[in-house]
Order: structure tokens, then C-alpha cells, then sequence
């Protein structure tokens, strides 16, 4: 069966086919280049430094995790924030004695409306590639679009919080760097992010999970709040006026 006739009853079903070949090659390609996450990040913590970083979705603090680096290299201030308790213990782990470090053992949603997260089952995860080791999503479908089986997911209950909320928690009043990879509900969170704050951070989010209707609403968005925005791998790159990045 070609991809193409794969692709139209699939869609028929309204999914979608990940095409892994893509995102492998999209990172294989800033292994080369210096337009990378992370030269971009270094040449703005030399310009303008972060005062306060949000890490959405941390997952471990280390498993394809771009912001660990910075944070101990530059003593950050931080808030992490990871729904599931297994991973969280890991993060706190990876991170201990670092009291410039905060952590959040819940899941960010709009308006506190969602109370369980689908996850790879512990004893299928050595099914799959690596990346899907910390893959979870507040959608169900998210999942079986990176290829995992139904019979494989389970759900986990797990306790939610606002983006605005979760700020007033912690008393931030000043926001560098909001980091969301949330597997599918980013545009969602950065939506609500702009609309209940008034914080003009650098934000850094993966789009390619986005319905499009949502996305196009969103830049929309940022666009009206004077915010640019570029691509770098499956992440977009979104900054307000007046603090351009160096390449």
C-alpha cells in the first residue's frame, strides 16, 4: 500500500499521518547549521539574559531537553512543570540543590477543564522509539498519530491548573522565557497565555501538532500584541518588538 492511498483513508477517519522521515531530518539538519534552539537561545541570554524561565511539559529535565543546559549555566530562575509523577521525581532529581529552581507536579490546561492525560503503558514503551518514551497528551488521538497502539494507552488522572493561575502561585512578576511542548495543546496554552496576561516573554512552542484554524488564530494574535515570529525546527520562535535575536 503506497503512503499516498495510506494518507487518504486515514484522513477519511479524520487523521493524520506523522511523518517521522520529516522531524528526524529537521533535527539532523540543526546538528549542521547555527540556526539551532540552542545557539538561538545562548546569543539571547548574552544579549538581554532571562529574568524568570517557564518550562512547560519538562518531562525528566533531561530527554530532549533544550532549556537544562541554560538554566544551570546561567542560574535561572525557573518553574518546571511536569504532570506525571514519575517524571516529575526524575526532574527534582536532575536538578536537586539548586534552590533558584521551582517545580509544578501538574498539568497546564484552559480553565481547569481537563483531568486526564493518555500515556504509552510503562511495559510497551520499549515498542517504540525513544522520543515516544516521554510522550503524553491530553488528546488520546496525539498518541495514535505517532503511531501507538490503542490497547497500549492508558489514562492517568492528574491535577490542572491555569498558566495564569500557576503564575499568581508563584508570584511571578516578570517572565523571560515561556517554554511550552505540551504534545498537541500548545496553541491552546499560548492562546490563553496572551489573552489572561499581560507578559511579553520570549516563547518558544512546537506548532506542528496545531490544528490549523487554532494557528492561524493565534498568530493573528500575536501579531495584534507586536510580536515577530520564526521557525526553527518544529518549533516557533515568537519575541515582541524591540528584542530581535542575533543570529
Amino acid at each position: 500500500m503506497t503512503n499516498k492511498i495510506l494518507k487518504k483513508i486515514v484522513g477519511v477517519f479524520d487523521y493524520k499521518l506523522v511523518e517521522k522521515n520529516l522531524i528526524k531530518n529537521t533535527r539532523d539538519i540543526s546538528s549542521y547549521t547555527k540556526l539551532n534552539l540552542k545557539n538561538l537561545i545562548e546569543n539571547y541570554i548574552r544579549n538581554y539574559g532571562i529574568s524568570y524561565l517557564i518550562q512547560i511539559g519538562a518531562n525528566d529535565g533531561k530527554r530532549f531537553d533544550e532549556i537544562n543546559f541554560f538554566i544551570k549555566k546561567y542560574k535561572i530562575k525557573s518553574l518546571l512543570v511536569e504532570p506525571i509523577e514519575s517524571y516529575f521525581l526524575k526532574l527534582k532529581n536532575n536538578y536537586k540543590n539548586l534552590d533558584f529552581v521551582k517545580f509544578e507536579n501538574s498539568a497546564i490546561s484552559v480553565e481547569n477543564e481537563i483531568s486526564y492525560l493518555f500515556k504509552v503503558k510503562e511495559k510497551y514503551l520499549n515498542n517504540y522509539d525513544d522520543h515516544i518514551n516521554g510522550l503524553a497528551s491530553f488528546d488520546k488521538n496525539h498518541l495514535i498519530k505517532h503511531g501507538v497502539k490503542k490497547h497500549h494507552i492508558e489514562s492517568t488522572k492528574i491535577n490542572t491548573v491555569s498558566i495564569s493561575e500557576l503564575i499568581n502561585k508563584y508570584k511571578i512578576n516578570e517572565l523571560g522565557l515561556l517554554f511550552v511542548d505540551a504534545e498537541g495543546y500548545d496553541g491552546k496554552l499560548v492562546y490563553d497565555f496572551f489573552i489572561n496576561t499581560n507578559m511579553k516573554p520570549i516563547i518558544i512552542f512546537e506548532f506542528i501538532h496545531i490544528e490549523n484554524k487554532l494557528f492561524k488564530k493565534l498568530l493573528e494574535l500575536m501579531v495584534n500584541k507586536k510580536y515577530y515570529f520564526f521557525r526553527v525546527e518544529e518549533n516557533l520562535i515568537c519575541y515582541p518588538q524591540g528584542r530581535e535575536f542575533i543570529i
